[in-house]
């Protein structure tokens, strides 16, 4: 068996642990200590994301995106294979090294997405992003963690909470879309976005593109139009 090689390291956000980028052949794992945050071979969710959200934003003009999270670029390629060529898309990545392995290591797998004319790469926190928006996106998509517990940087615990989910609902257009990737099932996260006056779809779907395998969640919580 070809053994993993590690590539590069970066500090997480808050100084834990670190994120290490490893490959094997050409599968590519993103790990934060012994947590498998993304593989490449996994991208059936992350893909779905982006293809779910625009089936509900189908027909809406020059549609404006926030994706929260570069990660292997899976939702950003999805992304710009479904919505239209008139779509902006803003990418928030808060690890600078993450955006650097895209452009380098990993470039042959972002296939040129990151030079799109449709892309904005946004090196920042997502949290201070929404923040700053006003009704400015039809839909964000956050896949920042490996869902709202927030296990990679406890500071995300802020965009699930209360006052995140305001400030979400505040950042989208009227009929918008926030879309949450999860590793699994969250009831009290369900019941918050509800609480923050969404409308809400709770989907299962497939880690990987075939028909077996561990299952992930996606929310789709809409604004009202």
């Amino acid at each position: 068996m070809i053994p993993w090689v590690e590539l590069d390291s970066a500090e997480a956000p808050g100084g834990k642990e670190r994120l290490r980028l490893k490959q094997r052949g050409t599968e590519f794992s993103i790990m934060l200590g012994a947590n498998e945050l993304m593989n490449s071979r996994l991208s059936g969710s992350e893909e779905a994301l982006a293809t779910l959200t625009q089936e509900r934003l189908a027909g809406v003009a020059r549609p404006s995106i926030l994706i929260g999270g570069l990660g292997m670029g899976f939702t950003l390629r999805a992304a710009l294979a479904v919505f239209p060529k008139d779509a902006r898309i803003d990418v928030v990545e808060l690890v600078p090294s993450v955006v650097r392995w895209a452009r380098g290591p990993m470039a042959e797998l972002h296939a040129g997405s990151l030079d799109d004319p449709r892309v904005t790469i946004i090196e920042s926190d997502v949290a201070r992003i929404i923040g700053r928006a006003n009704a400015a996106y039809d839909a964000i998509l956050l896949d920042v963690d490996n869902g709202p517990e927030g296990l990679t940087v406890e500071a995300n615990d802020a965009l699930y909470s209360h006052r995140g989910l305001a400030a979400a609902r505040a950042a989208l257009k009227p009929g918008g879309i926030l879309a949450v990737w999860s590793q699994g099932p969250d009831a009290r996260f369900a019941a918050r976005l509800r609480q923050s006056g969404f409308e809400v779809e709770e989907m299962r779907v497939r880690a990987s593109r075939s028909k077996r395998g561990a299952r992930h969640i996606i929310w789709l919580a809409k604004t009202p139009s």
